[in-house]
C-alpha cells in the first residue's frame, strides 16, 4: 500500500470510529437511527465533500444517498456504503429505512429542509416515528482530534501570512473592499480554499457594526480600520480580528482598544479545561465594566470553530457548558460605540488542561501605519 493509500485508510477509520460514536449516542436517546442532513455533519462523519447528501446512521448499517453528479466522488471518500439516486435522494432514503426496520429515528431539526421532511414523512410507515434530535453530531465536532487541530493551525497560520502581507499594502485612498479581496487572494496563494467567512473591513465610523461587509468606502486618515479575516484549508476554519490605525488615531478609539485588550487578555486567562463558557464571558464583561464600556459588547466573547465557522460551544452570558481540553473556540470581545467607531480583538485557540494555545499568536497593539 502507498503511503497515501495508508492515509486514506487511516482517515476511513477515523470516521467509522465518529460512526460509532454517534451510534452509541442513539443508544442513549433510545433511536434507532438517525438522518444526517448537515453538509459539515456529512463530512465529519462519511468524508464525504459533495454538496448534496444525506447520511443515515444506526447500529446496523451507515449509508449515504447522493445523487448521480457524486457517484464516483462517493465511492471514493465515503467511508460507508454508497447509494446513488436518480431522483430526489429523499425518496431513496424511504425504502431503505423501511429495509432498515428504524421504529424511532432521529433527524436534525435545525438542518433538514421542511420539504425533505414531509416527504419523509409521507413515505414512512405510521409506526416509524421522525424524533428532532438537535446537536448530536455537533457535540462530537465539539472535541477536536490531534489532526483537526493541525488542519486549524495550518489555517491560522495561513491567516496571520496573508493579513502580514496585506498590512503592509494599506494605504489611505484603498476601497475597503480592495483590501477584503487582497485578503481573500493571498489566502489563496498560500493554500487556503478560501476566505472562512465573508471577510470583514470596516473603517471608521463603519467600524461599529459588528458585522460590517467590506464596502466601496474609501480608507481615510487618521480613521481605525478592523479588520476580521480567517482561511478555510483543508476543509477547518480559522478566524482573526486586528485593528489597524491610518496614522495616529483618536484619543477615544485609542481608549477603546486598551480596554478591549484587557477583556480580551483577561478573557484569555479564564480559559482552561474545565471552566464554564459563562466564566469566560464574564471575565471579559468585567474587564470593561472597568472602563465603563460593557455596554457597548453587544455579542458574545467567542464560539467554537472547525468545519464550520460557527460550533459549540458558544461563550456567552448564560451557557453553562464547560470547556474541555482539546476544543478550538475565538476570543473576541469587542466595543462598538455608533457615530464613532468599534474596536474588536480576536484570537483562534486551543483549550488545554491549564490555559490555551494561541493559534493567531501575533502583536495585538493597535498597528499604525
Amino acid at each position: 500500500m502507498t503511503v497515501r493509500g495508508a492515509a486514506a485508510a487511516d482517515a476511513k477509520e477515523e470516521f467509522r470510529a465518529r460512526q460509532e460514536r454517534l451510534a452509541g449516542k442513539l443508544a442513549a436517546r433510545r433511536l434507532d437511527g438517525f438522518i444526517v442532513s448537515a453538509q459539515a455533519n456529512i463530512l465529519y462523519l462519511a468524508g464525504f465533500t459533495g454538496s448534496n447528501g444525506l447520511l443515515a446512521v444506526g447500529q446496523d448499517a451507515v449509508v449515504l444517498f447522493t445523487d448521480p453528479r457524486y457517484g464516483a466522488q462517493a465511492a471514493e471518500q465515503a467511508a460507508c456504503r454508497v447509494r446513488v439516486v436518480r431522483r430526489l435522494i429523499e425518496g431513496g432514503l424511504v425504502p431503505v429505512l423501511k429495509r432498515l426496520g428504524w421504529k424511532r429515528i432521529g433527524f436534525e431539526p435545525s438542518r433538514l429542509p421542511y420539504s425533505m421532511f414531509e416527504k419523509l414523512r409521507a413515505g414512512l410507515p405510521g409506526t416509524v416515528r421522525l424524533v428532532p434530535a438537535e446537536s448530536l453530531v455537533e457535540e462530537l465536532r465539539a472535541v477536536k482530534s490531534a489532526e483537526e487541530i493541525a488542519r486549524i493551525r495550518r489555517s491560522a497560520a495561513t491567516a496571520l501570512e496573508a493579513f502580514a502581507r496585506v498590512n503592509a499594502m494599506i494605504r489611505p485612498g484603498m476601497r475597503e473592499a480592495e483590501v477584503a479581496a487582497e485578503l481573500d487572494y493571498q489566502m489563496r496563494r498560500l493554500g487556503a480554499d478560501g476566505p472562512a467567512f465573508d471577510t470583514i473591513v470596516a473603517s471608521g465610523e463603519r467600524s461599529a457594526w459588528p458585522h460590517a461587509g467590506a464596502s466601496s468606502k474609501a480608507l481615510e486618515t487618521g480613521e481605525a480600520v478592523l479588520i476580521d479575516m480567517g482561511a478555510r484549508q483543508d476543509g477547518y476554519t480559522s478566524d482573526l480580528t486586528r485593528m489597524v490605525a491610518l496614522g495616529r488615531p483618536g484619543r477615544r478609539i485609542a481608549r477603546m482598544h486598551r480596554a478591549v485588550l484587557e477583556a480580551q487578555l483577561a478573557a484569555l486567562e479564564a480559559v482552561r479545561e474545565g471552566v464554564s463558557c459563562a466564566a469566560v464571558d464574564r471575565a471579559a464583561r468585567q474587564a470593561l465594566r472597568r472602563h465603563r464600556l460593557e455596554r457597548y459588547f453587544v455579542h458574545s466573547t467567542g464560539h467554537g470553530l472547525g468545519l464550520e465557522i460557527h460550533e459549540p460551544p458558544r461563550l456567552g452570558a448564560r451557557e453553562q457548558a464547560r470547556l474541555c481540553a482539546g476544543m478550538v473556540v475565538t476570543i473576541e470581545p469587542g466595543v462598538y460605540i455608533p457615530g464613532v467607531g468599534g474596536v474588536r480583538i480576536e484570537d483562534t485557540v486551543v483549550v488545554t488542561p491549564g490555559g490555551v494555545e494561541i493559534l493567531t499568536d501575533t502583536r495585538k497593539e493597535l498597528l499604525v501605519i
